[in-house]
């Protein structure tokens, strides 16, 4: 299954600036989900991030795979129409490499473990085949 952004739309409540998933290009609930984020130099947060070598912070970076989570959990638990979603905490985070505009944040959700209406989801990005 792939979803553009007018379907992630209709699944997270986030708005530019704040949505961070450009498209989810395959999907399969319960087993992974593959979402893009393509970092434009257009990006708000580089305007005070690091302005004169942008580079994307952590925090959204973490914040892209959370979203990618939701959506993942979403069609996972069957939750089409009935409830929001809440990120509640991300356990260990690790920082490869920079992520600058005009890269393609590829991100990958796969299940850990499903406890009734929790999950524990692992999540990684890479650009291009660099996990970063």
């Amino acid at each position: 299954m792939q979803l553009d952004i007018q379907e992630i739309k209709k699944i997270i409540p986030h708005r530019y600036p704040f949505l961070l998933i450009d498209k989810v290009i395959d999907l399969h609930p319960n087993e992974k989900l593959i979402a893009i984020k393509n970092v434009s130099i257009n990006e708000e947060f580089f305007t005070g991030h690091f302005p004169d070598e942008k580079v994307m912070p952590g925090v959204l970076i973490i914040e892209a795979m959370a979203q990618a989570g939701c959506i993942y959990f979403y069609f996972s638990k069957n939750l089409i129409g009935k409830n929001l979603i809440y990120y509640l905490a991300k356990v260990t985070a690790k920082f490869f490499a920079p992520v600058v505009p005009g890269d393609q944040l590829r991100i990958e959700v796969t299940t850990i473990k499903f406890i009734a209406m929790t999950g524990f989801l692992n999540t990684k990005a890479f650009i291009k085949d660099k996990l970063v």
